[in-house]
């Protein structure tokens, strides 16, 4: 039985995260800033069919995460794929780890990793509109001993074009094995700023997590107000999306003390033998958000991330004047032309959204702003490449994208560059634990 629910208007429960600087620090944004948005913003796709996908369709939607969990090591996962014509599948699939009877379940909060990229970028974008920062500002105006960086701008830190290389690689050990340590965003952007620059600046896509650390410090300078305060103002109340949040530097479950359920992150190590002990991952559920911060800190639901990721596609929270993915670049060298990054989204096909991992979940979440298409995931092991999930993801969209229409409803061209089986062979190309035997 596939466990069933709409892409609604968020969860059922409101939770107001308040930072530690309290209401006073509120008021005070309120003042520099400018009055937060009122009212939910409207999000212009095709309306949602009610109902399951066809039989066929389903078999083969189940069929690609179990083979996708296998490759990974996830011993649960949770997914949303909402075809507007045809149905929608939203489920929590398997158990908690290996070794757990607890079952996963569609409501369970957990880490969208660099879905929060784009997230940080609304907040610019945000911000640019109401003349608080531009575009063009220097990162060194509002980032204290950011030496060697006086060529570098906020938009090139959305964009992802600064030229600064990425602090991950250098750190994920650490955070695997000191979950709990409070990490400075500085401090870890350190990492990624003291790597060599592969381009200058606004000249290519380099992948920097460390140009994100610093955004978000940036936008905290200018408004003298918290990330997790800027993200509640202009992202996730604007579009109602009342199970995501940037969590403080305090270590926790991804929902915290809500009494939500989360989630459990697990990440396989290398046994004796060098093999991957897929099946007794190191539990990593409890972390400290500030090693995501404002690269891949926030916490969400597969519901919240799939109406999310419709409001990306569409442009939902951007200004009258403003563009995202005015200036693409390719995601790669020699990247397909149809496969590229701006405004921290990838474009992908039609589809637009963003993957990755932080410590014990590889997540991924892309639309397409015509026909409404949106699929949503998350692997709970993050041993695996963190481009999987959008393997997945992509997988997930070409076979729904042929979804036969419901009644009265007309299916929209399928126009994906890519084959359901070309996103399977690169998902079993990069296994890191064994597959069923075919």
């Amino acid at each position: 039985m596939h466990e069933q629910r709409g892409l609604g208007m968020g969860a059922t429960i409101l939770r107001r995260r308040w930072s530690a600087l309290g209401i006073a620090t509120v008021a005070l944004a309120a003042m520099l800033v400018g009055c937060a948005p009122t009212g939910t913003v409207e999000i212009d796709v095709p309306a949602q069919v009610e109902g399951d996908f066809p039989a066929e369709t389903q078999s083969q939607l189940d069929a690609a995460l179990a083979e996708a969990m296998a490759a990974t090591g996830a011993s649960g996962a949770i997914v949303g794929v909402w075809a507007p014509w045809s149905g929608s599948w939203v489920a929590g699939v398997g158990t908690q780890s290996p070794t757990s009877s607890q079952a996963v379940t569609s409501d369970m909060e957990f880490r969208a990793s660099r879905v929060t990229r784009a997230m940080t970028c609304d907040v610019l974008y945000a911000l640019v509109d109401r003349e608080v920062v531009a575009r063009e500002d220097n990162v060194s105006e509002y980032v204290g001993g950011a030496s060697g960086l006086e060529d570098v701008t906020l938009g090139q830190l959305c964009d992802s074009t600064s030229g600064i290389g990425a602090s991950a690689p250098s750190l994920w050990n650490d955070w695997l094995k000191t979950p709990n340590r409070q990490w400075p965003p500085l401090e870890l952007a350190a990492y990624g700023m003291g790597r060599e620059r592969t381009s200058s600046p606004g000249a290519a896509f380099v992948d920097s997590d460390a140009g994100y650390f610093l955004l978000g410090v940036a936008l905290e300078t200018a408004t003298t107000t918290s990330l997790p305060e800027l993200f509640e103002q202009y992202v996730t109340e604007p579009l109602s999306l009342d199970s995501t949040w940037l969590p403080g530097s305090a270590a926790a479950t991804p929902a915290g003390d809500t009494g939500a359920p989360s989630l459990q992150g697990n990440n396989s190590l290398p046994g004796e033998d060098g093999q991957l002990l897929c099946a007794d991952p190191l539990e990593i559920t409890e972390l400290s958000a500030s090693i995501g911060f404002a690269d891949s800190g926030a916490v969400s639901t597969i519901a919240d991330l799939g109406r999310y990721a419709q409001a990306l596609a569409t442009g939902a929270l951007l200004g009258d004047d403003q563009t995202r993915f005015d200036s693409p670049r390719e995601a790669y060298p020699g990247a397909p032309t149809w496969y590229t990054y701006d405004g921290g989204a990838f474009a992908a096909g039609g589809l637009i959204g963003q993957h990755g991992a932080i410590p014990g979940y590889l997540t991924a979440a892309y639309a397409d702003p015509d026909t409404g298409l949106t699929v949503a995931v998350v692997l709970n092991n993050s041993a695996a490449p963190a481009g999987i999930a959008a393997n997945l993801a992509w997988e997930l969209a070409a076979i729904a994208s042929k979804a036969p229409a419901a009644a009265g409803e007309t299916a929209p061209p399928a126009g994906l560059p890519w084959t359901a089986e070309q996103q399977a062979e690169a998902i079993r190309g990069a296994a890191v634990c064994p597959l069923p035997q075919q």
